[in-house]
């Protein structure tokens, strides 16, 4: 008996390890996510730790980008791309991730 309930309880921990949150994006034109050149297109963003993984939905390559992880106070109502325009391109700033209240801050 101990040692299905220690299965179980390891399957469940797995199973929302392996599922973590993402959230979809999509950028009109190219940006930059801190040094990484992100082409235009729909993404989904995972964030694990210090990292964000933007997978492109349409060639399912991932490029992972350093992040800091902010709190807000409270959720926000949708996700929403923050960018700057700097000597002609595009900058993320931050990703606010809506449903949560985490922000995803990018440095250069």
């Amino acid at each position: 008996m101990k040692k299905s309930f220690i299965l179980v309880g390891s399957l469940a921990l797995f199973s929302l390890i392996a599922s973590a949150k993402t959230y979809e994006i999509a950028l009109a034109s190219p940006a930059l996510a801190g040094k990484v050149q992100l082409n235009a297109g729909n993404y989904r963003v995972k964030v694990e730790g210090g990292n964000a993984t933007f997978t492109d939905e349409n060639t399912d390559k991932a490029i992972t980008v350093p992040v800091k992880v902010e709190q807000a106070p409270k959720k926000f109502e949708q996700t929403a791309v923050d960018t700057t325009k700097e000597n002609g391109a595009d900058h993320i700033q931050a990703i606010e991730l809506g449903g949560s209240t985490n922000k995803l801050e990018f440095g250069e």
